[in-house]
């Protein structure tokens, strides 16, 4: 049975608690985790009946679905202001399914260069399957005008680039896109769904890596696809669930638990990012400090607009290259070197020598990914030991 309280025009942290609950007839209080690869039904007829076309509680396979991850789906739909949601394996598995789901030989997208590296790898496999792909800066409004064309299939970007911290202005993009009849996928990993308005302004798919704030642990890896139902049920779901794309029950039973504290926790870690950028703006072993809640950032006004934060995240560049990078990385106690983000430990990462270092030096230079750039996850801990850790570590 689904929980009542799932129903009505409840805020975000109750529906974060709350919404999609599905109960057995024990009644337990805490979401189940169905752990079964497969489900029983009452006759052949029934089975026939489940195969012909299934219903939201009718299962037949844990790779097509299951009461603990169909939760997950509902109550991340429900945050993201979507009709429904596929829960993937992992982050990358979403934006593989969203992208590959959609396309075909022939298709044309335009997508914005600054991107993660594995996001960047899956276009260049589309390419490779007869995929037109073009590349822009996302930022720039005048280059989405220009390459965007009618029959474009879709526009891929990331709401905040990975790792610059770049706004992408979704609303605008969005107009742009819908003009030309094309689809609006957007990676909205470093906005979180807490601070996510994708939807509102335009977006039409949105593709999350559940790896990072809706865990906010650093113990699983998941994904989601939120959008239409006509998208998720009819585009996404087919090809995921044919080529095993979907996410463990008992994965997606440690993204519920996780959503309960996520806006807690999120709002908390975006609080002592921008008082930590505030303590390293002009750090003389810094030659710049990035954060879109700073007011000297390029797109600050952008982001107020936008998410209402500048987020979890910071990137910083120390001067002297990578040798002074990496020693400042060895000098750190607290923040943990590692390459996941929107943990409640905080990470630190060199993108240039791994999330992105497949790029070459030239596109590397163009995306502002210099030897010295560093990007910081702010976590949970407190923010003066975070601020003593980051200065020590630079020499301070």
């Amino acid at each position: 049975m689904t929980d009542q309280a799932s129903n009505g025009g409840y805020g975000p942290r109750t529906q974060a608690v709350h919404h999609g609950t599905r109960r057995s007839q024990y009644g337990e209080m805490a979401e189940a985790i169905f752990l079964t690869q497969g489900f029983v039904y009452d006759s052949a007829e029934q089975a026939e009946k489940r195969f012909q076309g299934t219903g939201p509680d009718e299962f037949i396979y844990a790779r097509y679905g299951n009461p603990t991850t169909r939760m997950f789906e509902d109550r991340i739909a429900a945050l993201e202001g979507t009709e429904d949601a596929f829960a993937t394996a992992s982050g990358m598995a979403a934006v593989n399914g969203a992208l590959f789901s959609m396309c075909r030989t022939g298709d044309h997208v335009v997508a914005a260069k600054a991107l993660f590296g594995s996001c960047l790898y899956v276009l260049d496999l589309l390419v490779r399957y007869g995929v037109e792909v073009s590349y822009v800066d996302g930022t720039d409004l005048d280059q989405w005008q220009a390459a965007i064309r009618p029959g474009t299939k879709a526009v891929f970007f990331e709401s905040v680039s990975n790792p610059g911290l770049e706004i992408v202005d979704i609303k605008a993009v969005a107009d742009i896109a819908h003009a030309a009849g094309a689809l609006v996928v957007v990676d909205n990993v470093f906005a979180t769904p807490v601070f996510s308005k994708a939807v509102e302004q335009g977006a039409d798919v949105v593709v999350y890596s559940a790896t990072k704030h809706i865990d906010g642990g650093g113990r699983a890896l998941a994904g989601v696809i939120c959008g239409t139902r006509q998208f998720v049920r009819e585009v996404a779901e087919p090809y995921l669930k044919h080529t095993g794309g979907a996410i463990s029950p008992f994965h997606s039973w440690i993204m519920l638990n996780g959503l309960t504290t996520m806006d807690l926790r999120v709002r908390a870690q975006a609080d002592s990012a921008l008082a930590i950028a505030k303590a390293l703006q002009g750090h003389p072993a810094l030659s710049r400090v990035i954060y879109p809640g700073l007011a000297d950032h390029s797109q600050h006004d952008l982001a107020m607009r936008q998410m209402g934060s500048g987020g979890t995240m910071i990137a910083i560049e120390v001067k002297g290259g990578k040798e002074a990078a990496f020693a400042a990385l060895d000098r750190l106690n607290i923040v943990k070197i590692s390459n996941n983000l929107g943990d409640a430990k905080s990470i630190v990462t060199h993108p240039a020598t791994t999330t992105h270092q497949r790029l070459s030096d030239e596109i590397k230079a163009e995306l502002g990914i210099t030897p010295g750039l560093l990007r910081v996850s702010i976590g949970l801990e407190d923010t003066a030991d975070l601020i003593a850790d980051l200065n020590g570590a630079l020499g301070a």
